[in-house]
C-alpha cells in the first residue's frame, strides 16, 4: 500500500460563524498584527477577521491540501487551559477549536483531512471525552502542556495516557518555546516531561523538536535527541522550521540518523519563508527565491523542506505512524 504524504501539523482557526463554538482572541496590537498577516499568507480577505471566518478558513485549507502535493494533513482541535483543581480558564487562552467541529470537517473532506482531538487530561469530562473521540476514530491527540498547564509528571493523569496507549492514540505535543499563544508555564516544553507518557506506551510526536522561538528560549532539542535513544516511540516534527525565529532548529535534526524519527509538519497558518533556513546555511538562495512564488503555503512548506535535505520518508512517516494506531483499533 502506498504510503500517503501528510502534514501531520495543521491548526484550524474560526470565529463560530458557521456554529462552530470556535473562537479566537487578538488581545495586543501584536497579536492583531500577527493574526493579519497569516490572512493575508492564506490569501483571505481581512474581512474574515471580523465574519464567516470558519467556512472561509476550512475551505480555502482543504483546497490548499488538495492543489499541493501533499495528500493529506493533520488538522488540530485547541482545548482551553485549565486550573490544577480542574477549574477552566478560559481567559487565559487565545483560540478554542472544539472536537466535534474538527470532527465534522473531516468528515466533510475525509481525503484532504485527518481529526486531531485536543483534551486537557486535568478538566473533570477528561476521560469520558477521551472514549468519544475513541468512539469517532480520532487517531490523533494534540496538547500544548505549556500554554494549556499540563504538567506531564503529575501522576493523576496516568489513566488518561494509559488508554491512549491502549488504543493506540498518538499524542502530538508541543514542545519548546513558543510566541504566538500565551504561555502559562514555560517550563511544560522540556520534552524530558514527556517521560510518563512515552513508559506508559504512547507514541509520541514532540512539535517543533523542542528548539527555540524565542530569543531567549532554552534549547532542549539535544535533549530530545538523546531521548531518541530511549523511546522507540518518541518522534518530532519539524514543524514552523521555516520561519525566521525556529530556523535554528534546522541544524540539531537534519543528519540521517536524527531523521528517522523525524515527521513533516507545517504549523499552518504560521507564515513560511526560506530567509531563515538560508540565513542559516541550510538553503540555496536560489531554492529559496524559486520556492517562494508559491502562494500555497502547505506546498511551500514541502518544497522548502525538500529543498533543505529532509529525506522522502520524513513525509510519508506519518501515515506509518497512523497505519499502527488502526491495527490496535
Amino acid at each position: 500500500m502506498r504510503l500517503r504524504k501528510i502534514d501531520c501539523h495543521v491548526h484550524l482557526v474560526g470565529d463560530g460563524s458557521s456554529g462552530s463554538a470556535c473562537w479566537f482572541s487578538l488581545p495586543t496590537l501584536y497579536k492583531k498584527f500577527l493574526g493579519r498577516m497569516m490572512i493575508r499568507g492564506l490569501g483571505l480577505p481581512l474581512s474574515t477577521l471580523k465574519s464567516g471566518l470558519d467556512k472561509q478558513y476550512a475551505e480555502n485549507l482543504a483546497q490548499q491540501v488538495r492543489e499541493s502535493d501533499l495528500d493529506a494533513a493533520v488538522v488540530l482541535a485547541q482545548d482551553i487551559p485549565y486550573s490544577d483543581d480542574g477549574r477552566p480558564m478560559p481567559n487565559d487562552a487565545q483560540f478554542y477549536v472544539p472536537n466535534d467541529y474538527v470532527a465534522d470537517l473531516a468528515k466533510k473532506h475525509p481525503a484532504e483531512l485527518i481529526p486531531a482531538c485536543s483534551i486537557h487530561p486535568g478538566r473533570p469530562d477528561a476521560m469520558e471525552e477521551l472514549e468519544r473521540c475513541i468512539e469517532a476514530k480520532t487517531p490523533v491527540l494534540k496538547l500544548l502542556p505549556n500554554c494549556l498547564n499540563i504538567d506531564y509528571e503529575d501522576d493523576r493523569f496516568l489513566p488518561f495516557w494509559r488508554r491512549m496507549a491502549e488504543v493506540g492514540m498518538v499524542l502530538l505535543s508541543h514542545t519548546g518555546g513558543e510566541l504566538t499563544v500565551k504561555v502559562y508555564d514555560a517550563s511544560f516544553g522540556d520534552p524530558k516531561k514527556l517521560a510518563k507518557i512515552l513508559d506508559c506506551g504512547v507514541t509520541v510526536i514532540a512539535a517543533h523538536s523542542a528548539g527555540r522561538s524565542g530569543l531567549f528560549d532554552p534549547d532542549w532539542t539535544e535533549d530530545l535527541i538523546q531521548m531518541f535513544k530511549h523511546y522507540p516511540n518518541l518522534y518530532a516534527d519539524n514543524s514552523a522550521l521555516c520561519s525566521p525565529n525556529r530556523a535554528r532548529t534546522l541544524k540539531h535534526i537534519l543528519p540521517t540518523e536524527v531523521q528517522q524519527r523525524i515527521i513533516h509538519g507545517s504549523d499552518y497558518p504560521v507564515p513560511v519563508s526560506g530567509i531563515g533556513p538560508w540565513l542559516c546555511g541550510k538553503l540555496a538562495f536560489a531554492d529559496h527565491w524559486q520556492i517562494k512564488k508559491s502562494n500555497n503555503i502547505l506546498q511551500r512548506d514541502y518544497l522548502l523542506k525538500k529543498a533543505i535535505g529532509f529525506e522522502p520518508d520524513t513525509f510519508t512517516r506519518m501515515d506509518q505512524l497512523l497505519q499502527r494506531s488502526l491495527t490496535k483499533k
